[in-house]
């Protein structure tokens, strides 16, 4: 018996997304099944303790994704600032230093794309607000194989660019209010 997770729910931010992802976090039920992983786009030059502080605030497991290291059920991953968060295909962490995509390393484009391929329609992504085009591709790749994908609602991002961008580019988008994204999470099994 694995506790590799057979779900897997990726989230993707840059600017204005830190608050709704540390409430995804606390709206998470005690238990469920998925693996959370999120990348935001952080400066590898500075030193943060962002995992840290939200598994002592919120008393939950959270930690940054180790190279090789394996993807496990009701846990809580944060990309490494400075490299690419790949999923394989056994359902591992791979950490990639190759060049930036969208001025950004970690891309969130590399995981939701990695994570669509894996895990198919076994995988949700959600798009948070951000500067950049980071994330359309990626999250229009988890629709084709069968996922669930979603943007936040320009209406509700701090920085609409990203979430604007992946909705002129994906027709059939799933768009949520930042309450549909929080009662996603709260409703996981």
């Amino acid at each position: 018996m694995t506790n590799k997770a057979d779900e897997i729910v990726v989230i993707g931010g840059s600017a204005g997304s830190y608050n709704l992802i540390v409430e995804i976090i606390e709206a998470l039920p005690t238990q469920y099944a998925a693996a959370i992983i999120i990348v935001i786009h952080r400066n590898p030059k500075f030193t943060t303790k962002i995992e840290q502080t939200l598994a002592t605030r919120l008393q939950r497991p959270i930690s940054q994704a180790d190279d090789k290291a394996p993807i496990l059920k009701s846990a809580v991953y944060f990309a490494v600032p400075g490299y690419h968060l790949l999923i394989e295909p056994d359902r591992t962490f791979s950490l990639d230093n190759s060049e930036l995509i969208q001025f950004s390393r970690p891309s969130i484009d590399v995981l939701f794309e990695s994570a669509a391929e894996v895990y198919e329609r076994k995988c949700a992504a959600f798009l948070l607000s951000g500067a950049n085009k980071d994330g359309s591709d990626g999250i229009s790749l988890v629709q084709q194989l069968g996922g669930h994908a979603v943007v936040q609602s320009p209406e509700d991002a701090l920085i609409t660019t990203m979430p604007e961008h992946a909705i002129r580019t994906n027709d059939q988008i799933n768009i949520y209010s930042d309450q549909q994204i929080l009662s996603f999470f709260r409703n996981l099994k």
